[in-house]
């Protein structure tokens, strides 16, 4: 590919031709601000922030449309752009909820930021006055069309990056907004919940249904016993809340927090990892063996599984019945974890953090209840764990790490791998391939590690080959299915994350700066901490651990039976192609 030279801010630069204006400047350390734009999420143009002046050119140009040339002389501060920049936000402010004490987003809200360099006058342009009311029916995701400033960002990743089409624009001029089709509510449209549209959400138009308070009327009843358990990508994004660098673990100062805040008992779901692992693998042997349904397709994900209910019925005998890791932890906390330690379930508050929107959904299914009770009674996002952390005024990178309680103190490589894109299947296949054939030696399954959106590998397990795939994103999610329907592939077992990269780019977690997300490989940082987490772990496979052994030896039986079928576990429905 040729290379292009140019002229940013009197500097020379050398780009490969296709380069954007936007992406040159970035190379060469120079920033452009930015609103509609979104590395791999949205480029359109629209918001005309990142206006730039090139010389020979009347117009001011939007940099990240603009193809580089040979030649070209560009400037990126001239009075004239600053003055284009200040006018847009100004005009955006005055359709805009100023609400920035009360909003979620304030602080890190890019509108905000941006007025704050750019020195606007909030008030230059008089504000319009009608309000729209907030949605708030969905059981995930509220949104606030009154902060909405029409980037197109979150009807960009539903309908290109997750194929869904839930929500988009309608109307013309002043009256444009974003919507669901036919002005449903968010909570009767075909939404899954990913959360895709919060991450990508500028401003403080969308957010999760927050659970906060929930969580504290909880922690202050002395008639309840309080636990709480933390999924595995958790560790890996807790400390960008607090300006830790992006991917560093903080996993024992975020135990240490949550014994602060009044929990009871502190446990990791990468325990519950492990009994997923275990049961799944059970699973893959069986179909394997009595030729089942195939390919199997991984549950954990509740975004995912909602998105099959929705769009491929016909294919809900090919899901796992293997509950999620967060379902699976509730039961056993309000079973085995009730029984041991003499507690009335009924008095028993189970609290997970997750990385997920959706699983605020997943908590309140009714195939998950367990003798009328829900598995996890509260689902808070690491948002909102971060929320109740600076509501106690915790100094958190002042707290000395600690280690979870017992009897859930320890846990596998493979459990905390989950939080990444084809961690569920290297973890699976640890364990499935050992099952099959006790030659299988494999730990490090690194063909099926990574955040592209579709990896596909096969492995030769005695005399049998499986062939797997691990999928991110749902509009991958779709290309496989098609795939699979038609024939073009076969498949043994596929992996399938609602969020593009898995867990660790989860619609519940933080949201760094736009500037972050455009100049580095946010979910290969976050990623590699839990990889790294599994390389030094003292146990590396699921089935290997002193809980695991412990918990099946006491309590459930075997694996994939009687007692583990019914407490670990579900079923699934149909659901209309657009209706909640």
């Amino acid at each position: 590919m040729a290379n292009i030279n140019l002229t940013i801010n009197n500097q020379k630069v050398t780009v490969p031709s296709g380069t954007t204006v936007l992406d040159a400047a970035r190379l060469s350390g120079i920033t452009i601000p930015t609103l509609c734009y979104l590395k791999e999420v949205n480029a359109m143009g629209d918001c005309r922030i990142c206006m730039v002046e090139v010389e020979g050119r009347k117009n001011l140009v939007a940099s990240c449309m603009a193809p580089v040339e040979e030649g070209m002389v560009v400037h990126t501060n001239t009075p004239a752009v600053r003055k284009s920049r200040q006018l847009t936000l100004e005009l955006l402010l005055s359709d805009h909820d100023k609400k920035c004490l009360s909003c979620f987003k304030s602080t890190s809200c890019e509108l905000q930021l941006l007025s704050q360099e750019y020195n606007v006058d909030e008030d230059y342009f008089p504000a319009r006055q009608n309000k729209v009311p907030i949605d708030m029916s969905s059981p995930y995701i509220v949104r606030d069309n009154n902060k909405c400033i029409l980037c197109r960002r979150c009807v960009t990743a539903c309908e290109e990056m997750q194929s869904i089409g839930a929500i988009g624009m309608v109307d013309r001029g002043h009256e444009t907004h974003i919507t669901c089709a036919f002005n449903y509510e968010l909570g009767d449209s075909n939404c899954v919940g990913c959360g895709q549209c919060v991450v990508v959400c500028p401003v403080g138009a969308l957010s999760e249904r927050n659970h906060v308070d929930d969580a504290w009327d909880a922690l202050n009843d002395p008639t309840k016993r309080v636990v709480v358990f933390t999924a595995p990508s958790i560790r890996a994004q807790l400390g960008e809340a607090f300006d830790y660098p992006l991917g560093t673990n903080v996993e024992g100062q975020m135990i240490a927090a949550l014994r602060r805040l009044g929990f009871d008992e502190v446990f990791g779901m990468d325990v519950a990892a492990d009994f997923t692992i275990v049961e799944e693998a059970n699973e893959l042997v069986e179909r394997i063996q009595q030729g089942a349904e195939m390919p199997m397709f991984t549950s954990c994900c509740p975004g995912w599984v909602k998105f099959l209910e929705h769009n491929y019925p016909e294919m809900i005998p090919n899901l796992s019945t293997c509950k999620s890791p967060q379902q699976m932890f509730g039961a056993l906390l309000k079973t085995y974890y009730c029984e041991k330690e003499n507690i009335d379930p009924e008095d028993l508050v189970v609290v997970s953090i997750i990385p997920c929107t959706a699983k605020k959904f997943e908590v309140s299914r009714p195939e998950q209840l367990h003798s009328e009770l829900q598995d996890v009674d509260i689902a808070l996002t690491t948002r909102e764990l971060a929320q109740m952390i600076k509501e106690m005024g915790l100094k958190f990178d002042k707290l000395q790490p600690e280690k979870p309680d017992n009897p859930f103190d320890v846990y596998s490589g493979a459990g905390s791998i989950f939080g990444a894109s084809g961690g569920v299947l290297e973890a699976a296949i640890r364990t499935a391939g050992r099952m099959l054939s006790p030659d299988f030696d494999r730990t490090d399954i690194v063909e099926v590690r990574g955040t592209e959106g579709i990896k596909e590998a096969q492995y030769v397990i005695g005399d049998i080959t499986i062939r797997v795939a691990a999928v991110s994103g749902l509009a991958n999610a779709r290309k496989i299915i098609e795939d699979v329907k038609s024939g073009r592939k076969q498949f043994d077992m596929i992996e399938i994350m609602a969020c593009p990269g898995g867990c660790i780019n989860g619609g519940g977690q933080v949201i760094p700066r736009d500037s972050v997300r455009n100049n580095y490989d946010v979910k290969a940082l976050r990623a590699k901490a839990l990889y790294d987490i599994d390389h030094h772990s003292l146990y590396r496979t699921s089935h290997s651990t002193p809980v695991v052994h412990a918990v099946y030896d006491e309590y459930l039986g075997k694996p994939g039976g009687e007692k583990a079928h019914e407490l670990l576990h579900t079923s699934y429905v149909a659901r209309a192609r657009f209706g909640g």
